[in-house]
C-alpha cells in the first residue's frame, strides 16, 4: 500500500497534467480563433460569446495546475468543475450557433455584425466608415462539415469531459 506522501504525490501529477492538457487545448483555441480573425474571418456576436469560456478556462486551468501542485486538491477540483461547466455551457452554445448556421433553427435578432478594427492610417473611423457585416446565420469557413462554431462546440465538449475527469480524481 503506497504511503499518504506517495499518495498525495501521485493525486497532485494526476491534476497538474490534466490541468496543463485543458490549458494546451483551450488556448490553441482560442489563439488560433484571434489569428483566424487576423485573417479576415471577423466573428459575430455570437463567436465573441462562445469566447467567454476559454477567457475564463484558460486562467482557471493555470491556477488548478498550480494549486495542484500546492497540493490544493480542493482549490484544484474546484476551478476545474468550474471551468468544465463553462466548456458544457459552451458546447451547448456551439450546438445552437451550429444549427443556426444550418437553418435548423432562427438565431438570435441581434446577431447582425461585428468588423475588424484596424489602427493604421484609417483608424478606427476607416473601420467604422467601411464596416463588414456578419451574420450568425452564415458560416464562413468549413472543415469537414464543421464551421467555427461546430468545432467550438466539439472542442468545448472534449474540454469539458477532460475537466470533469480531472475534477473526478481522489487519492
Amino acid at each position: 500500500m503506497p504511503s499518504r506522501a506517495a499518495s498525495a504525490d501521485r493525486l497532485a501529477g494526476q491534476l497538474m497534467l490534466v490541468s496543463a492538457l485543458a490549458f494546451s487545448i483551450a488556448f490553441a483555441t482560442i489563439l488560433l480563433a484571434h489569428i483566424f480573425e487576423r485573417f479576415g474571418y471577423a466573428p459575430c456576436p455570437l463567436c465573441l460569446q462562445e469566447r467567454y469560456a476559454y477567457y475564463f478556462g484558460v486562467p482557471a486551468t493555470v491556477v488548478a495546475f498550480f494549486a495542484a501542485r500546492a497540493e490544493s486538491f480542493t482549490l484544484a477540483r474546484a476551478l476545474l468543475v468550474l471551468a468544465g461547466l463553462a466548456f458544457l455551457v459552451n458546447a451547448g452554445v456551439g450546438v445552437y450557433h451550429a444549427g443556426v448556421e444550418w437553418k435548423w433553427w432562427a438565431g438570435p435578432t441581434t446577431c447582425a455584425g461585428g468588423t475588424a478594427v484596424e489602427w493604421g492610417q484609417a483608424g478606427v473611423a476607416g473601420a467604422i466608415e467601411h464596416a463588414q457585416v456578419v451574420s450568425c446565420s452564415e458560416a464562413s469557413w468549413r472543415m469537414l462539415g464543421l464551421s467555427f462554431a461546430g468545432w467550438n462546440a466539439a472542442i468545448s465538449a472534449l474540454l469539458a469531459g477532460i475537466t470533469a475527469y480531472g475534477a473526478s480524481l481522489r487519492r
